[in-house]
């Protein structure tokens, strides 16, 4: 191969995870402000009935402190190319919501409805996150 069709290849795939990461980042900050303004929707979509000064603090640290925290790291990683383990720790934030899902399945079932959704695309993000890592950069940050 050569070295113009290496670096076409190579700018490709940066490109194309630069655009994901923008927009990994930007539904996380709009599932955020969803969950901001209206929190008892939101809940009810997901399955959760919120009760109490606790019960809407652990909402808002996951379903706001969290999604804020993916999509600034997210953004970050799209705007440090050069820096793949920023793309890494992105996908493995998308990635350890269907795995916590994948063992609550085992004691009570698979996540319906939207939430099944809202599964299978963080699990497609983050796995094509991983998929577009730069070649050669197996163990570099």
């Amino acid at each position: 191969m050569s070295a113009s069709a290496t670096q076409t290849t190579i700018w490709s795939r940066a490109w194309l995870r630069g655009q994901l990461l923008q927009l990994v980042a930007t539904a996380s900050s709009l599932a955020a402000l969803a969950a901001m303004l209206d929190p008892d929707r939101i809940a009810a979509v997901m399955g959760l009935f919120l009760v109490g000064v606790n019960g809407y603090s652990q909402f808002y640290a996951i379903y706001v402190g969290i999604r804020l925290a993916t999509a600034g790291l997210a953004l970050l990683a799209a705007r440090q190319g050069d820096q793949p383990i920023l793309g890494d720790l992105t996908a493995l934030f998308l990635l350890a919501q269907p795995a916590g899902r994948l063992v609550a399945a085992f004691a009570i079932g698979l996540p319906t409805g939207l939430l099944l959704v809202v599964c299978a695309v963080e699990l497609l993000a983050g796995l094509s996150l991983l998929a577009l890592r730069p070649r050669g950069k197996i163990l570099s940050p």
